[in-house]
């Protein structure tokens, strides 16, 4: 284990006019304190000049296998008095959990006497014998056998049904005709011929399926005999897998300010999944906190930063600094931050305090407003106050659900307001249509080499770190974005963003991603660097009237 020594860093420049931060940093959306500014400088420079260690991030131009990290810092102040920080990389750097001046992790689980190896030594022995059984060539053999007793087996019993309904319609047509030419002693006769043909035809279809039936059955036998094993080992290690898991669960256990101890078991079991996401507690954040309480060391302020390429899925920008994760770190860090006074948590402010919303067309039927940013379009988990709040105050007497389409928070811009349900169906079946043309106005931090072009790049939600949006070609919905610059002045260009699907934060992430724009709008808190406000603005919105069909647009320039 690294000593206090090892990882606690005095800072090389001069923090004598940098005051400690009254709380701490509220970790989940916080702008870094001078101190982590300074800390955060001095890590990376350390990055760029150590040569202890190598590990490709994507600087030295091979990018297929480049891999960027999340790094931390958090300072601290030791027993005497001293302020100095600490340093964390979130996972593996270098193919190491263990680097010279970085916080060991939580649990060492790479140690070459610990269990969990030993377990997983276990685990891959089961996978080699299934992988040995598996490629007997028997098994494919047999496998196409099965495959073939079936199908003709099926093919089979549905002739020999065919025949049985053929022969009902004979002897059906026999009756009938019967009726008619017969004395009732030859009737009865004919009826005891054909009742017997019936229950003949009825048995060579219940013994051909009976023999068919048997055939399967002896092809699934020899199948088995091959493939049973292989399940049993299948079944054997999954037992094994979960119970190494859960016996990793708990060897992770995350200490606080008061002393408590909490394992990843205790923690995610109150949690909607109540199972730990992969990866959980390798994250940055809870590694020097941990290493903080246990070291008698108090934290100040932490930070944490993207260095290196972006994933693929993800939006990571170099040097960026980005909140701690929901899915994985919320829970381990509101254990871990028990005890500790912290910084307000800015999304429990009301954002709209003070903000009023410009209606630029009304009739009867519907209106057209311009949101301001930072404005809700419907009520959130904690703020009430939004455009239907605000919509429902102005016209109490609509109909309508008000509400047809939405804003993000942080963008300003035009929507429509349905005041009667005629009204809201009429808009909606255009939205869904897409004939509601809708432009946007951005401010992209960087300059656009091409004048326009065409985004296509699926999306879909992250489920470990909501309201956050990923790229995934396998499980993205569809959504793309046309775009044309403006303007290009002061290293940014302003350019329109016309959406042909209405994802999720579309336009910000088909903005920043690598492969989209790879330019950030300015002001994107979270796929760029937080500004003044979010630069993006829905600028035209041209629909046809809900009642008498007339073509209207509507237009508002953005105030960036």
């Amino acid at each position: 284990m690294l000593s206090s020594e090892n990882c606690f860093t005095h800072f090389k420049e001069s923090i004598d006019d940098l005051a400690l931060p009254e709380h701490f940093t509220f970790p989940f959306y916080y702008e870094p304190h001078p101190l982590c500014l300074v800390a955060v400088k001095e890590l990376q420079t350390h990055l760029n000049t150590q040569t202890q260690w190598q590990h490709n991030f994507g600087h030295t131009g091979d990018e297929d296998s480049a891999i960027g990290k999340m790094f931390g810092v958090l300072v601290v102040q030791n027993s005497l008095g001293e302020i100095g920080y600490l340093s964390a990389f979130s996972g593996k750097v270098a193919d190491q959990n263990l680097l010279p001046n970085f916080v060991p992790p939580v649990f060492d689980m790479l140690t070459q006497d610990s269990f969990f190896l030993a377990g997983q030594k276990k685990i891959n022995a089961i996978t080699e014998q299934i992988n040995q059984l598996s490629a007997n060539p028997q098994i494919a053999q047999l496998q196409i056998h099965l495959s073939k007793t079936l199908n003709t087996a099926e093919i089979q019993i549905e002739a020999q049904r065919q025949s049985v309904i053929e022969g009902r319609k004979t002897r059906k047509v026999r009756r009938t005709a019967a009726k008619a030419e017969l004395n009732e002693a030859q009737l009865i006769a004919l009826q005891l011929e054909l009742s017997k043909e019936s229950v003949h035809d009825k048995n060579q279809l219940k013994a051909l399926t009976l023999h068919c039936n048997e055939q399967v059955y002896w092809a699934k036998q020899q199948l088995s005999q091959l493939t049973d094993a292989i399940e049993q080992l299948k079944s054997q290690r999954k037992a094994s897998s979960a119970a190494l898991q859960q016996a990793l669960f708990e060897q992770y256990q995350f200490l606080n300010i008061l002393g408590e101890r909490k394992n990843l078991a205790e923690i995610f079991k109150g949690t909607v999944h109540q199972t730990p996401p992969a990866g959980s507690g390798e994250c940055a954040a809870p590694k020097l906190l941990h290493y903080a309480f246990k070291q008698g060391l108090t934290p100040i302020a932490i930070a944490e930063f993207w260095w290196g390429s972006s994933p693929k899925s993800e939006i990571r920008q170099h040097k960026n600094f980005y909140a701690a994760c929901q899915g994985k770190c919320k829970p381990i860090l509101g254990h871990m931050l028990e005890g500790m006074t912290l910084d307000e948590d800015p999304l429990l402010t009301n954002p709209a305090i003070g903000k009023t919303i410009d209606i630029i067309y009304q009739d009867s039927e519907m209106a057209i407003i311009n949101k301001p940013p930072e404005f809700l379009s419907v009520p959130g988990k904690n703020i009430q106050d939004c455009v239907y709040s605000r919509m429902k105050q102005q016209f109490p007497n609509a109909t309508g659900p008000l509400i047809v389409h939405r804003l993000d928070m942080s963008t300003s811009g035009l929507m429509v307001i349905a005041l009667t349900k005629e009204a809201n169906k009429s808009l909606q079946a255009q939205f869904i249509a897409r004939t509601i043309k809708k432009r946007y106005v951005a401010l992209l931090s960087g300059l656009l080499e091409q004048d326009e072009g065409i985004i296509n790049l699926p999306m879909r939600g992250d489920f470990d770190d909501r309201p956050r949006q990923l790229v995934c070609f396998e499980h993205g919905k569809p959504a793309e974005t046309k775009w044309q610059v403006i303007s290009r002045k002061d290293g940014k260009t302003k350019v329109y963003l016309s959406p042909k699907t209405g994802r999720t934060h579309q336009l910000r992430v088909h903005s920043a991603h690598v492969q989209g724009l790879n330019m950030p709008i300015i002001g994107d808190d979270l796929y760029g660097i937080k500004a003044n406000r979010l630069h993006l603005h829905a600028e035209l919105l041209v629909l046809n009237h809900p009642s008498t069909k007339e073509l209207m647009t509507f237009s508002v320039e953005a105030e960036f």
